[in-house]
């Protein structure tokens, strides 16, 4: 009997190597399991997914509101850029020119003038003809009254100058977005009971010295009371500044909550390319929602102003202005939801996605042999590109969405350029990696394989 025992027994001194051997029912058993839970988490995947999307898209108009809001309250060179173009509308200026040619009439009493008239005339003993013709000039003399002070009024309201006076007085009045906003009653525009006003105190000043050097002395009683135009008139102001509130507090973290949201719905679905597709879609189409509410409460607002207060045209004028940086953000978002979707699904297996895939690959492979019968030969760079193209081609995709991130406030003709600066960047990519030619790619591994 052999003391050592047999090799590997536990009374030998050699190694104790243990093999525990499935069965093919364990194994089959432990197969179906793991395929059991894959499926089952899966679908907790799948389910979840769309829990996380359905806010994500909800709060998307509201995420695109609040940073607009955001963003023109807390930038006040924003927010000159915002209002600067209503000096230039015509319409608005056609207000300011009536109203201030109204009040400078009112103050000149022309009837005092002709009631004068009237009887320097009966005391020289004029015939009573020429008595009658004096009293029948008081309107053809507040007539041109009128005109000469239009005259004096609009050069002054169309001059650059004013624009300029205009440009100064907002930026040193930045806070007026903010009163109107919180209903504080200080600024240039400001909340009274159900109304908006804007003050054009400054101008007023500046007309008013001008009337008086031009030998209007009666220009000079234009009272300081007078002093504003009324922009909005709606029983909804006070919820509307409720809500533009919220939208200020919210305005730094909806967006953000709202991505976060978005692209844990892409990355928890397991189908992360058709989950991209559907919320770049749904993305796509609340942004047309938002486009269709600006249009929506457009007409709602020219339909509260009243004509007397603010003429159509002019409060049209006002809307579009105030809320053109916030249409043109939507419309960016609507153009890269549309390209998000359309990126993604080209990525797919879809029959037309295959066909354009083919086309693209045809194009640049024939340019790539073209280089090569040229004598362009990229070599290792080209085999490299190949090797990796997955890799390049989501670099350039993520170089081109972090330059849209870094854009200060991009537009659609941005986004445009981004886009094709990307797509030929992809091309060339693709063209020199086809140069390398399938002859240098059997010489790199002929390379590789050779023995040293």
């Amino acid at each position: 009997m052999d003391p050592a025992g047999p090799p590997g027994s536990p009374d030998s001194g050699g190694d104790v190597t243990r093999h525990d051997v499935m069965t093919a029912e364990e194994r089959a058993e432990y197969e179906r399991l793991r395929r059991h839970a894959a499926v089952r988490h899966r679908r907790l995947r799948r389910a979840g997914s769309p829990v996380l999307l359905l806010p994500a898209l909800l709060l998307a108009p509201l995420a695109v509101v609040a940073a607009w809001v955001q963003d023109t309250v807390s930038d006040t060179d924003r927010y000159v850029e915002t209002v600067a173009p209503l000096a230039s509308k015509p319409a608005v200026q056609e207000v300011v020119i009536n109203r201030l040619t109204d009040r400078v009439v009112a103050n000149v009493d022309v009837a005092a003038v002709t009631d004068s008239l009237v009887k320097a005339l009966q005391d020289a003993g004029a015939p009573p003809r020429v008595v009658e013709g004096a009293e029948s000039l008081e309107g053809p003399l507040r007539n041109a009254v009128r005109t000469v002070v239009d005259r004096t009024i609009t050069p002054v309201i169309t001059s650059d100058a004013f624009q300029q006076v205009w440009e100064g007085a907002n930026r040193r009045s930045h806070a007026a977005v903010v009163n109107m906003l919180t209903g504080e009653r200080e600024g240039a525009v400001r909340a009274e009971s159900d109304t908006v006003q804007l003050d054009v105190g400054q101008v007023v000043d500046e007309v008013r010295e001008r009337l008086v050097d031009a030998g209007f002395d009666k220009a000079a009683a234009i009272p300081d009371a007078d002093r504003t135009i009324t922009l909005f008139q709606t029983e909804e102001l006070g919820k509307a500044q409720d809500a533009m509130r919220l939208l200020d507090i919210l305005g730094t973290w909806l967006p953000v909550l709202t991505v976060v949201l978005a692209a844990l719905a892409v990355w928890t679905n397991p189908a992360h390319r058709v989950m991209l597709m559907i919320t770049a879609t749904g993305v796509g189409l609340m942004m047309v929602v938002l486009i269709v509410a600006l249009a929506v409460v457009r007409r709602v607002y020219l339909d509260s102003v009243p004509p007397d207060a603010l003429p159509t045209d002019a409060a049209a004028a006002v809307y579009d202005t105030f809320v053109r940086f916030l249409r043109d953000s939507t419309r960016t978002l609507l153009v890269v939801a549309v390209i998000t979707a359309l990126v993604a699904y080209l990525y797919g297996p879809g029959r037309p996605a295959r066909a354009v895939r083919t086309a693209a690959d045809r194009s640049t492979t024939a340019a790539g042999r073209g280089l090569r019968r040229a004598g362009l030969r990229t070599g290792s760079t080209g085999r490299w590109l190949t090797d990796h193209r997955a890799w390049t081609t989501g670099g350039v995709i993520a170089a081109g969405a972090l330059a849209l991130v870094l854009w200060n406030r991009p537009t659609v003709g941005a986004v445009a350029l981004v886009l094709g600066i990307a797509v030929a960047v992809l091309i060339i990519l693709a063209i020199l990696a086809a140069a390398a030619g399938p002859a240098d790619r059997a010489a790199d591994r002929a390379t590789l394989t050779r023995p040293g």
